[in-house]
């Protein structure tokens, strides 16, 4: 895990001295708006820089180790950008930080779409076995969903990972929302994924979390991934989650299948994949959810 994270320093101040050298202070600190879970600043710094911080409270320091992770292991595979990781770090005065790259986007060039679906299948084609010990699926390390926990346990088989380390850990939460008989189908569900999922030809890297909020337009026009939640896992899932908020140009669609890399049936499987996400925000922001929760287990239990 050591290897996959960035330095730690006791302050900001320390921070910027090792990064930038003597005399580089913090000039003006700017907030900026998005995220439901850490605080986002850009910082302006005295040679002129910027550079871009994340802040959370000294107790949830947890999640920047867990982003930094993510981001240098979408990073070893060398297939498409994410922001540098500078360092991690907590003081009374910030909290717990990260300082990251500063990302000033631009808009994006005409095959961006094209582009970032052969990036993303590249990444998905990365050999993994560096991500996961003992194992084909799950990560070196825990990390998280949102603010929820997420387990990386590693696994051999695509589908019990899924079915343990996803969705019965997620039910499990959301327990006190289903009826006995919901109770009866859930149970049927997991025990049944083996006839509904494949397992896919070869692991893959996800961003674990791609919706059109965590790709942003770099200052090259090309898509850059942020605050990602990795791990190895069936490239579906990835491709899955992009649909399940608003989803991407058909362009992307059309590209990624041209890799392959998508199985026949995938379109009857998103939505169980979906279930994962879903899942997550009803136990994270309650039961506007739980609808489709619903709607997605009676899809697939007769």
């Amino acid at each position: 895990m050591e290897e996959y994270l960035p330095p730690h320093f006791r302050s900001l101040e320390d921070a910027l001295f090792s990064l930038f050298g003597n005399g580089v202070k913090m000039e003006h600190k700017q907030r900026i708006s998005g995220g439901d879970i850490n605080e986002a600043y850009s910082l302006a710094l005295t040679d002129g820089r910027c550079i871009f911080m994340k802040a959370n409270t000294i107790e949830n320091a947890s999640f920047f180790s867990a982003e930094a992770a993510g981001l240098t292991a979408i990073a070893k595979t060398g297939a498409i950008n994410v922001p540098c990781v500078l360092c991690r770090g907590a003081d009374k005065e910030h909290g717990s930080f990260l300082l990251l790259e500063f990302i000033a986007g631009r808009a994006p060039v005409s095959d961006y779409w094209e582009t970032f679906a052969l990036q993303l299948s590249q990444m998905h084609k990365a050999d993994t076995s560096v991500f996961v010990k003992e194992g084909n699926y799950g990560f070196i390390s825990d990390n998280y969903i949102g603010s929820g926990i997420q387990k990386n346990t590693a696994y051999e088989k695509w589908t019990s990972f899924f079915r343990d380390c996803r969705l019965e850990p997620q039910f499990r939460r959301a327990a006190d929302y289903f009826d006995s008989a919901e109770r009866k189908k859930i149970t049927w569900l997991l025990d049944h994924l083996n006839d509904i999922l494949v397992e896919p030809e070869h692991p893959s890297l996800l961003h674990g979390d791609l919706w059109q909020g965590n790709v942003i337009a770099g200052p090259d026009g090309r898509a850059w991934l942020i605050d990602p939640a990795v791990y190895v896992g069936n490239a579906e899932a990835d491709i899955a989650m992009t649909e399940l908020f608003g989803g991407f140009s058909h362009r992307f669609y059309d590209a990624y299948k041209d890799t392959g890399l998508l199985l026949p049936g995938y379109s009857s499987r998103k939505n169980l994949y979906n279930l994962y996400h879903l899942l997550n925000h009803l136990n994270i922001f309650g039961r506007a959810y739980l609808s489709s929760v619903r709607k997605i287990v009676r899809e697939y239990v007769p």
